[in-house]
């Protein structure tokens, strides 16, 4: 990592800017590196991911790997995929039980900066809506399934729109079987190439 991007992760790690704002003690969760090639760039980290500090470290980690076609040692290795959601801390749930949105003011402060220090990126990982709009712009579709539809598009740009890979879309990943078939095969060839 060079000696800015780490400075810059180092602050960002201890981010008090939503304490009082959030149902916990914000706990900034990213993995950068100069090195790495692939970012994942998500909603927010879960509360597993809280807990132990760890992004991915649930169920929708183990689909995520899997979708990608790495193991474990893989996902994890910072020389090799940078992980940094839109949203580095858990934001805490709703009366329903689903995870709040990621805090407004976290990307605004910090996403830019971060991946301007990480130029080398060649393929990012658009999960869910936030990241899409946030890495899209206007070419995100109204709806996730319309812009996860126009996969190629995007990808051309370097850029891959997924849904979350949690639970929560097994409904999502059965009415659309053409992101299994179509798009999971693309995303595993371009990450091989990458690590």
């Amino acid at each position: 990592m060079t000696t800015e991007l780490n400075s810059y992760v180092d602050e960002l790690r201890v981010c008090q800017l939503c304490a009082g704002k959030m149902q916990r003690v914000p706990n900034p969760i990213v993995r950068a590196s100069s090195e790495a090639r692939i970012l994942i760039a998500s909603q927010a980290p879960g509360n597993l991911a809280d807990r132990s500090s760890k992004p991915f470290d649930d169920p929708s980690g183990v689909r995520l790997r899997s979708w990608m076609g790495v193991n474990e040692d893989e996902f994890y290795d910072e020389a090799r995929v940078a992980i940094a959601p839109m949203g580095f801390c858990f934001p805490g749930y709703d009366a329903n039980g689903g995870d709040l949105p990621p805090m407004k003011v976290c990307a605004p402060t910090w996403r830019a900066g971060l991946l301007e220090k990480m130029p080398q990126i060649k393929l990012v990982l658009a999960i869910g809506g936030y990241a899409q709009k946030w890495h899209l712009g206007t070419a995100a579709a109204r709806t996730l399934t319309a812009t996860v539809q126009d996969w190629r598009t995007h990808l051309a740009h370097g850029i891959l729109p997924t849904p979350h890979p949690s639970w929560r879309n097994n409904g999502w990943l059965k009415k659309n079987p053409w992101f299994e078939q179509s798009v999971l095969p693309e995303l595993q060839s371009r990450v091989r190439d990458l690590l």
